[in-house]
């Protein structure tokens, strides 16, 4: 089983809002109490931190759905719907977070980090917070906002100051137990190395982190070998060192073919700029060390010998070293520690972001919706797009008429109707409120205007809304003589019946007798 993930999808939910609440206070003695009903609590939020103590991403790639509770549901007597608590999601330091794209969301390093993954739902207000002096006692209260359900993808990427690279089995695990007190798993077969392994190094007055990458191969940058998994903890080093196996008895293989390739694979590599602020430089423009190892082997130190001119004389600093003897690690581990020394102090200092609040203007800013006319079968429909419309539509509880009415007073004031007087729409056409996925299609009827709150009506109903039933003089004339008519139609069919036999005598002769006998 996998002890190790450092890249999975996780599928995140907001606490969905609690309702508000529809209540007016009864009590003996007291009339006139009131609407007490209070709002639903907010959901819970899926937020992403940085723990110290996390170093893989295998509990989400186990479970990988996680949701935040729900926020409760307003009660009357004014008491509050309980807030739904944040899910805290613990990751590990230098995770990226992206969306299905591969746009990178944030970059969280530091202990503390966070990223709200999936935002928690605004509870619903409770019919209290919506009375006025003109609606005193309302008669709805808001639902509350579902919660926020979020796709993102999460990448672990090594903090290490020098990342170890070379082929499998070149001796990077041994290199980086030699040199600090990490213990990985040594094996004389190749990629014995499954997991990034971290090391802290100290030499002399210096103190660094080094990773052991697992083995690279020729195509690891096209996905061969575990390459291309583990390069992505290599992004964030500040220093490359080769490990070349002096020692190796595989035919084809030596020192300068192997760096030849494992330097190609480098190239390849497509390094993120957007991470660090864009500061992200590609690997082969980062300093780099060549370590020829096992030298212990008398061959594998000739090989060395022979083949460290010709490196040299590419530009590399080579250093002849083994893990068995400990022979040259000393000298090795000084001039990683200069070279980590140098890339910090050529980093720039960073200035804590200040935060601005730029609170939005309430009234006199740019519009807050947009309407586009689109043709459905040959009819015109008529498209509103906007955060306030779209967010009001899914507070309103349709069964209630008094809420349809306190919608559409909300669009009037916004401005929608206005609009849509502007564009030419006619009574009667749709109106789309929202994607068309889930949208809310309305009829648009112009005379909705004026407050509802003028209008007086039982709670929960709004005249504007309520069908007239009750017929006219002519209606109930031509009901009356459409009753006469059925009668007519039903004694002739009887008639008829008779006279083929089916009946013995007519429903006239029945009642003549009847009188008779009277």
């Amino acid at each position: 089983m996998a002890e190790f993930v450092d890249r999975v999808v996780l599928h995140t939910s907001g606490g969905n809002g609690g309702h508000g609440c529809v209540s007016v206070k009864r009590e003996k003695f007291k009339p006139l109490g009131g609407p007490d009903g209070a709002n639903g609590g907010d959901g819970g939020s899926v937020i992403l931190r940085v723990d110290g103590q996390t170093t893989t991403l295998l509990n989400y790639h186990r479970s990988p759905h996680r949701a935040a509770p729900n926020g409760g549901p307003g009660m009357g007597d004014h008491r509050q719907g309980f807030v739904g608590e944040d899910l805290i999601l613990s990751v590990p330091d230098g995770t990226v977070v992206k969306d299905r794209d591969g746009n990178v969301l944030a970059d969280l390093v530091g202990i503390g980090a966070e990223y709200v993954a999936a935002s928690g739902g605004q509870g619903g207000l409770g019919n209290a917070h919506l009375a006025s002096p003109k609606r005193k006692a309302p008669g709805f209260a808001l639902l509350g906002l579902p919660g926020q359900a979020n796709d993102v993808v999460l990448e672990l990427k090594s903090l290490a100051d020098i990342a170890l690279v070379g082929y499998p089995s070149a001796g990077k695990s041994s290199l980086i137990a030699a040199i600090s007190k990490a213990r990985p798993k040594i094996a004389d077969y190749p990629f014995t190395t499954l997991v990034p392994n971290l090391g802290v190094v100290e030499a002399g007055d210096y103190r660094y982190t080094v990773a052991d990458v697992p083995g690279l191969i020729a195509g690891a940058s096209e996905g061969k070998g575990l390459g291309l998994e583990f390069l992505r903890h290599v992004e964030r080093c500040a220093a490359l060192v080769h490990v070349l196996d002096c020692a190796t008895l595989e035919p084809g293989r030596d020192p300068i073919s192997d760096l030849e390739i494992i330097e190609s694979e480098l190239a390849a590599y497509a390094v993120d700029g957007r991470l660090d602020g864009g500061r992200s430089v590609p690997l082969l423009e980062r300093p780099r060390l060549v370590v020829l190892n096992k030298i212990d082997v008398p061959e594998a130190r000739e090989l060395a010998e022979f083949v460290r001119p010709m490196l040299e004389e590419k530009g590399y600093r080579v250093f002849e070293v083994s893990t068995a003897s400990h022979e040259g690690l000393k000298q090795l581990t000084l001039s990683m520690g200069q070279i980590v020394q140098e890339g910090r102090e050529q980093e720039p200092d960073t200035e804590p972001a200040r935060v601005v609040l730029r609170p939005k203007a309430v009234r006199g800013g740019a519009k807050e919706f947009t309407i586009t006319r689109e043709e459905r079968s040959l009819e015109p429909i008529w498209h509103v797009r906007g955060e306030k419309p779209e967010k009001w539509v899914l507070q309103t509880d349709f069964n209630n008429e008094e809420a349809i009415g306190y919608l559409a007073d909300r669009f009037a004031k916004l401005g929608i109707e206005e609009e849509l007087f502007k564009m030419n729409a006619r009574p009667g056409d749709a109106v789309l409120i929202g994607p068309e996925e889930n949208g809310v299609v309305f009829d648009w009827e112009p005379t909705m205007l004026g407050g509802a709150e003028l209008l007086a009506s039982p709670r929960g109903t709004d005249p504007r809304l309520s069908e007239d039933h009750r017929p006219t003089r002519e209606q109930r004339r031509r009901e009356y003589y459409e009753r006469m008519d059925a009668k007519a139609a039903a004694r002739d069919e009887l008639e008829a019946e008779r006279l083929a036999g089916m009946w013995t005598e007519s429903v006239d002769e029945r009642r003549a007798r009847k009188r008779e006998s009277e």
